[in-house]
């Protein structure tokens, strides 16, 4: 071999070796918050028997958390009637925004040290591929300031230090696999997304029916 194809062979190895570090780099810094999260508690809440459009609670962190829900008018929604392709605006404030949120109809859990779901909506639209910021009558949402799932998430909060957001989401069709919300009770519901997904101190729920 000569000198000069044995100094662009070590080029090309050192240049894959560089991307090679670049990319385990990246990777750690995102799993590492993932692996060493602990969990900050309950979010105060016991698991809510009535149809009420707003609620709050103090969780083990010490954050009030508030959860509200209008209907395109600007009226508290009646929660026990919802219809799908209604759409309802959602705005939380007190939430901790150095964990990102899911915001979505959801199974209630049978005690609130477990977590809501399965829940109707999925994945919002366009997440995997980083478009879900773009779309409009999302039946989900993920809210987190994170900045390495900021392009997936759907927005962002609206106020970091007050934890506070805003979301439309439309009601989805109360059936999905595994859940049936015409059976089984269900909720609006926040929670932790998959960087804090054992933690349940963002967990809060306001409960719905669907009309007949």
């Amino acid at each position: 071999m000569t000198p000069r194809r044995s100094r662009s062979l070590r080029i090309v190895l050192f240049s894959l070796l560089a991307v090679a570090v670049l990319v385990l780099g990246a990777v750690l810094v995102v799993l590492i918050p993932i692996l060493t999260h602990q969990s900050a508690g309950g979010s105060g809440q016991d698991i809510p028997a009535e149809y009420v459009s707003e609620t709050r609670a103090t969780g083990a962190d010490g954050r009030t958390r508030e959860l509200r829900v209008e209907d395109s008018t600007g009226k508290l929604a009646e929660l026990d009637a919802i219809v799908p392709g209604e759409s309802l605006v959602i705005s939380g404030s007190g939430f901790d925004s150095g964990i990102g949120i899911y915001l979505a109809v959801c199974a209630i859990p049978a005690s609130a040290e477990e977590k809501p779901g399965p829940c109707l909506g999925g994945i919002p639209e366009g997440a995997e591929s980083g478009d879900a910021e773009a779309q409009a009558g999302l039946a989900s949402a993920w809210i987190t300031n994170d900045w390495a799932w900021r392009a997936f998430a759907t927005q962002t909060y609206d106020d970091a230090e007050r934890g506070s957001f805003t979301a439309t989401l439309t009601v989805p069709e109360p059936t999905t696999d595994g859940l049936d919300c015409r059976v089984s009770r269900c909720a609006i519901a926040t929670r932790a997304d998959h960087t804090a997904g054992s933690d349940r101190v963002q967990d809060i729920l306001l409960p719905v029916a669907f009309a007949e």
